[in-house]
């Protein structure tokens, strides 16, 4: 079982292929199995790592202690670190791409390259912004402490479908493996506690993608604009056939979008 010990956790993860490292940051309540097409895509061409989060999958959290993401970024600095990777691609898919916003934020000048997927800004943007994303985040975490996780899961899944108006079918029970109720409890509550993250999207200075399913929640899709107006050189594009689980929805459109937008960040040699 391939692991690595950073700082107060030993953190899992898999990895295929060589070349460049491109990491794969999964979003809450999901782990490392959740980039397996991912991984299977890139391996031919890059260093493919996907990895799990303190508190998922097979990286404990000692103590069930309560963290932000600023702490889950701070992880993953120390993951990069400790595996003496040079100026990775990072992908982040939903708290994983909160995750990637806060680590190119503070390390532009460590990577190479970001993709963000089915994630928000920090920032509230109305009201109804700030209503919404704590009252759905808030009656989450709710729900799992009043009956447990591994049952609230397949509600919490089956409302995400009905939010994606029945045309996504990626939210499924076993796309996401059993925890803890604490750690779920944990995961959702770093996200809600998202807007507390000081953020200045101008400082990444990497070429990013930003990506959206066509079918993604209005929560998510009003922060697009935001992102692509605040990152200086990014560019957005929609997923088809996509809700917030866009890299499972249409595996084939994802990868080929990512792959596509590395393939012209890769400067032309002259001679």
């Amino acid at each position: 079982m391939p692991s690595i010990q950073t700082d107060d956790i030993e953190i899992y993860y898999k990895v295929r292929g060589t070349g460049p490292p491109i990491i794969f940051i999964p979003g809450a309540l999901s782990d490392h199995s959740a980039a397996t097409q991912q991984l299977q895509a890139f391996s031919d061409t890059h260093t493919a790592i996907a990895y799990d989060l303190r508190g998922h999958g097979n990286t404990p959290n000692p103590h069930h202690t309560p963290y932000s993401i600023d702490q889950l970024a701070e992880d993953l600095h120390a993951f990069i670190t400790e595996m003496g990777l040079d100026r990775p691609i990072l992908c982040g898919v939903s708290m994983g791409g909160m995750i990637a916003q806060v680590y190119a934020s503070r390390y532009p000048d460590q990577l190479s390259a970001l993709v963000l997927a089915d994630t928000f800004s920090p920032t509230f943007l109305s009201r109804r912004d700030r209503i919404e994303r704590l009252t759905l985040m808030n009656a989450m975490a709710g729900l799992i402490r009043l009956v447990g996780y591994n049952r609230a899961k397949g509600f919490i899944l089956w409302f995400g479908r009905k939010l994606e108006r029945n045309q996504t079918t990626a939210l499924q029970t076993d796309a996401f493996p059993d925890m803890d109720t604490v750690d779920a409890v944990n995961a959702v509550k770093a996200v809600a506690g998202f807007h507390t993250t000081d953020i200045n999207l101008s400082s990444i200075t990497v070429p990013t993608l930003i990506l959206y399913g066509e079918h993604e929640t209005s929560i998510i899709r009003r922060h697009v604009p935001t992102l692509s107006a605040q990152i200086p050189d990014s560019i957005v594009q929609e997923v088809p056939d996509a809700g917030h689980a866009s890299p499972w929805d249409n595996p084939e459109f994802f990868n080929s979008t990512i792959r596509t937008f590395l393939t012209n960040q890769t400067p032309i040699e002259t001679e």
